[in-house]
């Protein structure tokens, strides 16, 4: 509640109304740690509560993931690899937004009807169609950027598999952990990493550790969803998503804690 009234105070100061809708998510966001309490209260479980966290976080990344994928991915193939570039935010990412926005509220009230089914299998269609106007194919030879458009992969898989378990085919865990495991951990790390490397004045280029640590990430998320799909395999996927998963963010505190506790650098030869 605190982050929310911090974020409102600034936008309503600078008069950044493109900013509203964020304050709006947490304020979800907040809606969905009271029900969590309540739920759990009266109920003993949190369901609804988690299913409203889980929505809200997904829709502040279709948002901000909006921006800065593109953004980021098109600064770094303007300079290093000149050709096809994202497209720019328009009225189809809004769109695209506002119905994966409508799908999630139909699949925080109702995940198990054919109504939520069929708003997610349009969700993950419209999400692979943004994804795909990114021009992310074209990042590989920077693990910086391409990292970003590897978490973002996550929104529209979560989607359909959410899709297919709300028509009882598949297990609903498994769009959750493709959500929470891989859209916003990864993306978690993926921010974390570059904003690191800002902040501290290195140079934004992905080093042979910090891939280790985004592929520690992805086989976690996967292994994860992997364990949700296959139950025969499941105690094997489960222990090595646990283990790439810590790998992952105590890598992360290794490598880049000691940047953080240093003083800025001065010189940056800044590449992304």
């Amino acid at each position: 509640m605190l982050v929310a009234a911090i974020c409102a105070r600034e936008v309503l100061a600078g008069h950044n109304w493109r900013n509203l809708p964020i304050i709006a998510i947490l304020v979800v966001l907040i809606g969905g740690n009271a029900a969590f309490h309540a739920e759990h209260m009266l109920t003993g479980t949190a369901d609804l509560g988690v299913r409203i966290g889980i929505a809200g976080s997904l829709v502040l990344m279709m948002v901000i993931g909006g921006r800065i994928v593109p953004s980021f991915t098109r600064n770094w193939l303007v300079r290093e690899n000149p050709g096809r570039v994202p497209i720019a935010f328009g009225r189809f990412d809004v769109i695209v937004i506002g119905a994966s926005a409508a799908a999630l509220v139909a699949w925080v009230c109702a995940p198990d009807t054919r109504f939520a089914g069929w708003a997610l299998a349009v969700g993950a269609l419209l999400q692979t169609l943004r994804i795909g106007r990114w021009a992310g194919d074209r990042t590989w030879r920077e693990p910086l950027v391409l990292i970003l458009h590897v978490a973002y992969a996550f929104v529209p898989l979560g989607f359909a598999l959410a899709a297919a378990a709300s028509f009882g085919v598949l297990a609903a865990s498994a769009g959750i952990h493709a959500w929470t495991a891989g859209a916003i951990g990864v993306m978690t790390l993926a921010v974390m990493t570059r904003a690191s490397l800002g902040h501290t004045g290195q140079g934004l280029v992905a080093s042979p550790m910090t891939q280790i640590i985004y592929l520690a990430a992805v086989v976690s998320a996967l292994a994860r969803v992997g364990a949700a799909l296959d139950g025969s395999a499941f105690m094997g996927l489960l222990m090595l998503s646990g283990a790439a998963w810590v790998m992952a963010f105590l890598g992360f505190a290794a490598v880049y804690g000691p940047l953080l506790l240093r003083p800025r650098r001065t010189v940056s030869a800044q590449r992304v």
